[in-house]
């Protein structure tokens, strides 16, 4: 019985990491037989890994099985889901958009796509070994949850907008600044506060309504027609971004202050 109950938390993780995978699959065209948008199913299925993210932590918490092993099989499936898939996405959207623009620079995006993809595994590595125990209301650099989303998100607003096309040749540049930024945010070490329950009603107020929006608007992700999806998404990441490290570069001294405590705890803890 005792082992059982770590059941339900890596199902969710394992639900994650085969959603990455199918991700990159379809952005890929394995599965070509499908008749919706391979790129949108792709994007879909990293905005779903988003969207279950939390989950698995929070079912280890529910039922008292969170472990080592659990910790490690997370981040394995978020850096297939938030690392390679959007990645992935991105050198197929090139691919299959722009072959002959992608042969001419196909040196820039692999740089591109190993840096984004490189600074998605040290995030990662960096969270388990030292930010899990140190900072409790901040994240130390940008989530990879939150990097994959920002980029497969952006992804799909310039595809339905037409902007992912030779046509518009600087226009191509654009996501791979996007990922290059986000990658590069993903291990800098500038803080960004985390979504949890604040003093101020208003925030909380505030914060519930965009979670249950988000979670909406990923759900419907999948249907192109539905308007603003992509606008809202980009517009409210684009925000937190800003807003959450502008703050995050205000309180960093106090935030330094206490991931030290914290680490000094930590310390003492384990001799």
């Amino acid at each position: 019985m005792r082992k059982t109950r770590f059941i339900l938390p890596n199902a969710f993780t394992s639900m994650s990491f085969l959603l990455g995978t199918f991700s990159i699959c379809w952005a890929a065209g394995i599965f070509s037989g499908s008749a919706k948008d391979p790129f949108r199913m792709s994007a879909y299925f990293t905005i779903l890994c988003v969207l279950l993210d939390k989950l698995d932590g929070f079912a280890a918490r529910l039922v008292d099985a969170s472990s080592e092993f659990g910790a490690q099989f997370d981040s394995l499936a978020d850096l297939v889901a938030f690392g390679l898939a959007p990645a992935f996405a991105l050198f197929f959207h090139y691919k299959v958009c722009a072959p002959q623009w992608l042969s001419d620079n196909l040196s820039l995006v692999m740089v591109v796509f190993s840096v984004y993809v490189l600074c998605a595994a040290m995030r990662l590595a960096k969270y388990n070994a030292m930010d899990s125990d140190m900072y409790h209301e901040f994240f130390s650099g940008l989530p990879s949850t939150f990097a994959g989303g920002l980029n497969v998100v952006f992804l799909t607003w310039m595809a339905d907008n037409g902007l992912f096309t030779t046509m518009n040749p600087k226009m191509m540049y654009i996501p791979l600044v996007m990922m290059l930024l986000s990658g590069i945010l993903m291990v800098s070490p500038f803080f960004l506060p985390k979504l949890q329950i604040r003093k101020n009603k208003i925030i909380n107020a505030f914060q519930v309504v965009n979670i249950i929006a988000v979670y909406i608007a990923g759900f419907m992700f999948i249907a192109p027609k539905v308007p603003f999806t992509c606008e809202y998404m980009l517009l409210l990441m684009a925000g937190y971004i800003v807003i959450g490290f502008g703050y995050g570069f205000l309180k960093r001294a106090a935030i330094l202050e206490e991931g030290k405590k914290a680490a000094e705890e930590a310390e003492e803890a384990k001799k």
